[in-house]
């Protein structure tokens, strides 16, 4: 599966277009990362536990929109996007979603 951010994949054109495929994730905050937060941020700096989680989540809704544009029978997704959202100050939302489309080689 191709995943690119551009409207367009160079080389290749696009023969269908299937839609807007999505991977969703929701997570709480892991309570050793929020304490260790908490500490960071009274020094500044890095929050390496907050970072590795937001980057799991990250790579989990990635893995869902690759499943999603696969089910509907994409071998590509252009206009990929993140999106986030905090909900209820402790709930980490992360959306993942983009154009499934066919794609064939330019001769």
């Amino acid at each position: 599966m191709l995943i690119v951010t551009t409207n367009d994949l160079p080389g290749y054109r696009v023969v269908r277009v299937l839609g807007e495929a999505n991977g969703l994730t929701a997570r709480t905050r892991h309570v050793g990362a929020q304490i260790g937060a908490s500490l960071k941020a009274l020094g500044g700096g890095e929050l390496k536990g907050m970072t590795k989680q937001l980057q799991e989540s990250r790579q989990e809704a990635l893995d869902r929109l690759t499943e999603a544009a696969t089910a509907m029978g994409a071998n590509a997704v252009l206009a990929m996007r993140y999106d986030s959202n905090e909900l209820a100050g402790t709930f980490q939302e992360i959306l993942a979603y983009g154009t499934a489309v066919v794609v064939e080689p330019i001769a």
